[in-house]
């Protein structure tokens, strides 16, 4: 499983980071749905003097804070009010174009989670929770993301240098298509070979091949002992950064 965020190490002061900047900082809003997680982060930023203006655990509680408070930033958990958390992302930036968006996931390939890039707000920034050892790597996405969307960039992932990149984060999913994604997400859904060729319209053999090649990626020696389809899930999962099946 993909670890959670250190929260002992987020509560470590940044004393001596160069880039801080107390006086006139950008306000931030706070998003996300595990109430303990998005306290501990609130209280982390702002220990850290980051303006963290208010948090929200809920959509409904999001958009009214945004819409009273209007601030620079917004950092989003993409676990957030799944599966509406990219709109709501995108109502916030056509309220403010130059609105800074932080996306964070224990997630290092958002198709996963069925995110492709066009769905990513320009100029967000991504950070991977398990990246963050301390809370310079949020802060420097925090100016990443306004400097990004005034100059139009594209999204980028922040890595644990605080570095922005394409996708710092290679991992064997890197050798999955786009296909391979789709159908392994639905393979944890439950679904068979047959259904899934429904749904893909294409043949069961095809299905059958894709989810043979997906074992393959996730170096799976056939086992008798064990549900195969079982053992993709649990991978998935892992991934993802839920708890394993």
């Amino acid at each position: 499983m993909l670890p959670a965020l250190n929260f002992a190490a987020l509560l470590w002061p940044m004393r001596n980071d160069p880039i801080r900047n107390d006086i006139g900082s950008p306000t931030v809003l706070v998003a996300g749905s595990e109430p303990f997680e998005l306290a501990t982060l609130a209280a982390s930023l702002r220990l850290n003097c980051i303006n963290v203006v208010a948090e929200a655990s809920s959509a409904s509680t999001a958009e009214s804070l945004y819409r009273y408070l209007t601030p620079d930033v917004a950092i989003i958990d993409l676990q957030f009010a799944r599966p509406d958390v990219l709109a709501l992302t995108i109502k916030f930036r056509n309220t403010n174009p130059l609105l800074g968006i932080v996306l964070m996931t224990a997630c290092p390939d958002l198709r996963l989670i069925g995110v492709t890039d066009d769905l990513i707000p320009q100029g967000a920034q991504i950070v991977l929770k398990k990246s963050v050892a301390d809370l310079a790597v949020i802060k420097r996405a925090i100016d990443y993301s306004l400097a990004a969307v005034g100059s139009r960039e594209k999204k980028s992932w922040i890595n644990t240098h605080g570095s922005h990149h394409e996708n710092s984060f290679k991992s064997i999913l890197d050798q999955f298509t786009d296909i391979q994604i789709a159908t392994l997400r639905l393979v944890t859904q439950g679904l068979t070979n047959s259904e899934i060729a429904k749904v893909r319209f294409v043949s069961e053999k095809s299905v059958e091949q894709i989810v043979s090649r997906i074992a393959q990626h996730f170096q799976l020696d056939s086992d008798k002992t064990r549900n195969q389809r079982v053992v993709i899930a649990g991978e998935y999962f892992k991934w993802i950064g839920a708890a394993a099946l």
